[in-house]
């Protein structure tokens, strides 16, 4: 610990003042029964000793699981009934595949769905299909698709290889001193990117049904204009720096020009060594970052790049990297009455975590044998393994946090981690002075960023002049500190009796500046302004910021501010793009929860705002067959990129309405 930094081995201080006069008997007394249901169906689902509910994405994972299965010449048939059951179930009524249900439809996600369908058999004049072209027509054809939509055509010679973005293999060798490095893109895109190195190396055109061509028809009735198949990914340098002057984007389109005409020598003599050995780099990181269950990184874009790359490389099918790989991507499968389909990640820790809190918090019996068990099972899952792409910035720190999924050594994460101290300090506030959490706050206080805020995976990776490289149209090579993960990690540290000190101080000072004109915070990886707000204010909460600070009073206002009329709160996926849907949406049950433990961290159970939102969780509780005790909630509630990537965490809905009731139960003295 540094100079400063103070960590008082007492019990966790209280989150907020003494709590007013309790509300109405009949209101806390609900809220204890549905309480009561809520820990009744968590138990239910539990899976052994721990949680993990279905990640739910969109169409295009499922999709690109398809397009592997092709490229790789293994068999569709064994699925291909359950497969086509789910991609078509999620079609809109336009024929059309979004990014979420309830967001317009997307051309890029539209056309990769349509090719699997085809994949799977589908013909062409089929209505589902044939509407589906209706939609990508009207939204500017195949021309319009993203960059990543570009590479999965190019994979079979849909969309011409000259058409993507140019990034050579030889970019493993610039050093992590470098402005521009694979350790300066977020570990997602990293981890993502180096196998594609190998992929755009070798440029592999692989068979459909109807052969193996460098120019095929196969989609021809989706592109507006069939014979002119290579459209530009990227203004030119002249038509950039007319537009938007000299900087970052026209430095990049004049780079990309410059890497193309690299990459027309590639052959040559001189450069011919350097290629190859810059493939054996390439294919070494891959190789080392591959967990041993065939894993990379938990998240299914590496895992179907990984593999792809390997084969290409000469791994046989039956190698061990590529089984293993393989392996770990069926094990992201889920076949139901929906249909098959594969998630893009799993969230066993998370989930875990999270349902350990909703419990504590609803007054479960902290020494439970089924708490303790679901205690160790998460003590277990610490990384304490030096290694790690963390350490390239930070060799200093010592290893203590933890990932979000079954496997992934490589890259632990600070909302995880936080999260974690939180639920362990609850269950047992003993253990904040035990050396599992002291590992924990460690790992954290060195993962904190410059500015004071801390990201989720890397520390210091906030060039965001890198989302102007062509290749970059999802606007994600970056992983900047974001309000509600400082906000997280301030709760972690209060809770674990941290309330000052240099961290923290530093950390309030980002917030301040963060904070938005509005009294809102952003909320990186949950929606929206509603999940960062409240993330803030626990945090606050819990380092003893006092209700009277104007940050903290701006906050609060703006939460009563958005409440719905129906007492609840929601906050549509729109917001990411127009902040004049900032909080609004139809009320949803993880955010009302959201909304009322930001306010419960310094409001008491008698606040109008709060009653009102406990009152909407409880008339909606669900009370008949086997989602009884949860709540019903369709919206996407998780983000993964904002603006391009959203996720549905099934269990969302169930366990922050019940620490929701049961912080309500507890200010209320029920």
């Amino acid at each position: 610990m540094s100079a400063g930094e103070v960590l008082v081995c007492d019990p966790p201080a209280a989150a907020a003042a003494a709590p007013a006069p309790a509300p109405a008997i009949g209101l806390a007394s609900a809220a204890r029964r549905a309480a009561r249901a809520a820990q009744d169906f968590l138990w239910r689902v539990r899976r052994g000793d721990h949680w993990c509910g279905e990640l739910e994405s969109n169409a295009t994972i499922t999709a690109e699981y398809v397009l592997l299965r092709q490229a790789l010449g293994l068999d569709l048939g064994c699925r291909r009934d359950a497969t086509i059951r789910y991609l078509c179930g999620r079609q809109k009524a336009d024929g059309s595949w979004g990014i979420a249900w309830n967001l317009p439809g997307d051309v890029s996600t539209t056309v990769e769905t349509y090719l699997a369908l085809r994949l799977l058999g589908l013909g062409e004049d089929d209505p589902r299909l044939a509407a589906a072209e209706r939609f990508v027509r009207a939204a500017g054809g195949v021309e319009r698709v993203r960059v990543f939509t570009r590479i999965n055509l190019a994979l079979f010679g849909l969309f011409p290889w000259d058409a993507v973005p140019v990034v050579p293999p030889e970019v493993i060798f610039l050093p992590s001193w470098a402005p521009i490095n694979v350790y300066r893109l977020a570990s997602w895109a990293r981890s993502t990117m180096v196998p594609l190195f190998i992929v755009f190396h070798h440029r592999p055109v692989f068979a459909l049904p109807g052969g193996r061509s460098p120019e095929s028809t196969f989609l021809d009735r989706l592109w507006l204009d069939p014979a002119h198949k290579r459209i530009p990914y990227r203004s030119s340098v002249l038509e950039t720096l007319r537009r938007h002057g000299p900087g970052w984007k026209a430095f990049f389109n004049a780079g990309d020009a410059v890497l193309r005409v690299h990459d027309r020598f590639r052959g040559s003599a001189p450069l011919r060594a350097l290629r190859a050995r810059a493939l054996r780099a390439c294919e070494a990181w891959v190789l080392e970052h591959e967990e041993a269950t065939g894993d990379w990184g938990g998240i299914f874009p590496p895992m179907l790049n990984g593999a792809l790359a390997l084969r290409l490389q000469g791994h046989a099918l039956d190698s061990d990297p590529v089984r293993r790989a393989l392996e770990a991507i069926e094990a992201f499968s889920i076949s139901d009455a929906e249909g098959f389909r594969i998630e893009a990640c799993q969230s066993p820790v998370w989930d875990s975590i999270l349902a350990l809190i909703g419990l504590v918090d609803s007054s479960a019996d902290p020494a439970d044998p089924r708490l303790v068990a679901t205690r160790r099972w998460i003590e277990a899952k610490q990384l304490v393994n030096d290694w790690g792409d963390w350490k390239v910035y930070a060799p200093e720190i010592p290893p203590g946090g933890w990932s979000f999924e079954y496997a992934n050594t490589w890259y632990p994460d600070v909302d995880d981690t936080a999260a974690i101290v939180v639920g362990l300090v609850k269950q047992n506030p003993a253990s904040a002075c035990g050396a599992v959490v002291a590992r924990a706050l460690a790992w954290m206080r060195g993962m904190q960023n410059s500015d004071g805020g801390w990201a989720a995976f890397d520390v210091e990776n906030d060039r965001l002049f890198l989302n102007e490289i062509p290749f970059s149209d999802m606007d994600s090579l970056c992983d900047p500190s974001s309000p509600d993960v400082t906000g997280r990690v301030l709760e972690a540290l209060g809770i674990a009796g941290e309330r000052r000190g240099p961290a923290v101080d530093r950390a309030l000072a980002y917030l301040r500046r963060a904070q938005e004109p509005e009294g809102s915070f952003y909320g990186r990886w949950g929606v929206n302004y509603v999940y960062g707000t409240s993330n803030v204010l626990n945090g606050l909460a819990r380092v003893g910021v006092p209700a009277s600070d104007g940050m903290v009073v701006r906050a609060l206002r703006w939460l009563e501010a958005v409440q719905n009329p129906d007492g609840g709160f929601g906050e549509g996926l729109e917001s990411y793009a127009d902040r004049t849907r900032m909080g609004k949406g139809p009320s949803t049950a993880s955010q009302t929860a959201w909304g009322v433990m930001g306010l419960l961290a310094y409001r008491p159970a008698s606040d109008p705002a709060v009653t009102r939102g406990v009152a909407w969780l409880v008339s909606r509780q669900l009370d008949g067959g086997p989602a009884a005790g949860s709540w019903h909630e369709e919206e996407f509630t998780g983000t993964g990129f904002p603006r391009h990537f959203y996720l549905r965490y099934h269990l969302y809905r169930h366990y922050f309405p019940l620490m929701a009731l049961g912080r309500f139960c507890a200010a209320a003295g029920a």
